[in-house]
């Protein structure tokens, strides 16, 4: 056996041991600037996508509306976000299929939450009832963000027609609102409140989770063109995400569901501080929960699309139902 043929044999050797990594299947995921992106980061950073045969490109957005569209177009092939109205349009004309739930509000974690600015606090504003003839920063109109205001006001008796709604189209441009006394109040995620204030540049007025239990309308979801063409692709990415939500959630909870930080909480925040770029200890103050198993609560995704229609921003009722792909999905008993 010449040296020329054990050299052939080795190539083959290594091409065939090199032919896993060149399948990997690639797909895009939409990420935004807040913790509702923490699985995509940890199922990156541990490795889960890469197990699943999946090469990833993170695609980062400023808010949750452009990604429903940029997933219905094929920009992007994932996304866990808010349901904003355009989701839910495109949903009921069958070009968007949920898949899995989306970060949620848990005691103890910081999903979304409430601010004030620094002005606004000076001028004596300490409630929510005192926001009454006051200004609100959301990034858009038709928003979980919205929803959750509209929620909130509710429960301490106020209208939301007797606030005035500021949508700034992006977190930053909120940010930059809220330090500069342009708007009163503002609704944000964990991560952007605590930029703020660490800083001294707005007030903390509560937490969702210490107000309501009923989630606001975060999912995860996938064009059904995708779902229907692509179905082991879908499934491998969900195995991983999913892999990377119960890490996520391992890392801060006791046995009973308690949050109490355990021995992986510095790498999942280091990794989720790479991902959105901030700082650890913005991160650690403003940590968000997610069901491990990414169950769907079919009953609060209902509850948002009412909410919508009542508000005209969809125009025929809708049923929640017809949204999820129970092929991937798992239903929330």
């Amino acid at each position: 056996m010449n040296s020329a043929f054990l050299a052939c044999v080795g190539l083959a050797a290594l091409i065939a041991g090199a032919s896993p990594a060149a399948a990997l299947d690639r797909v895009k995921i939409a990420v935004v600037s807040s913790l509702s992106s923490a699985p995509a980061f940890v199922a990156n950073a541990k490795g889960y996508f890469r197990n699943e045969g999946l090469d990833v490109d993170l695609v980062h957005f400023d808010s949750a509306a452009p990604i429903a569209v940029a997933v219905a177009s094929g920009d992007v092939d994932f996304a866990s976000a808010g349901l904003a109205a355009a989701f839910f349009t495109l949903a009921n004309q069958g070009v968007l299929k949920i898949i899995g739930s989306g970060n949620g509000e848990h005691k103890g974690f910081q999903g979304i939450g409430y601010i004030l600015s620094n002005r606004a606090y000076d001028a004596g504003i300490r409630r929510f009832e005192d926001l009454k003839g006051r200004s609100v920063a959301i990034t858009q109109l038709g928003s979980a963000l919205q929803y959750s205001l509209d929620l909130v006001l509710r429960k301490h008796g106020v209208d939301m027609k007797d606030v005035r709604l500021l949508p700034l189209q992006s977190n930053q441009n909120v940010a930059s609102a809220i330090a500069g006394g342009q708007a009163d109040a503002a609704v944000q995620s964990g991560p952007n409140i605590y930029a703020l204030v660490n800083k001294g540049n707005a007030r903390l007025l509560a937490w969702y989770s210490d107000e309501l239990s009923q989630s606001p309308g975060d999912a995860t979801y996938t064009s059904a063109k995708l779902a229907n063409a692509r179905p082991e692709t879908v499934k491998h990415f969900m195995a991983a995400f999913r892999k990377g939500a119960a890490t996520w959630d391992a890392a801060f909870l006791d046995a009973a569901g308690n949050r109490v930080d355990q021995p992986s909480a510095p790498e999942m925040i280091a990794i989720a501080a790479k991902g959105l770029d901030q700082p650890e200890a913005v991160i650690r103050l403003g940590l968000t929960w997610f069901d491990p198993q990414l169950r769907i609560a079919v009953a609060d995704i209902q509850g948002s699309l009412d909410w919508y229609y009542q508000q005209g921003m969809l125009k025929t009722p809708m049923n929640a139902r017809s949204m999820i792909d129970f092929r991937y999905a798992i239903e929330e008993k």
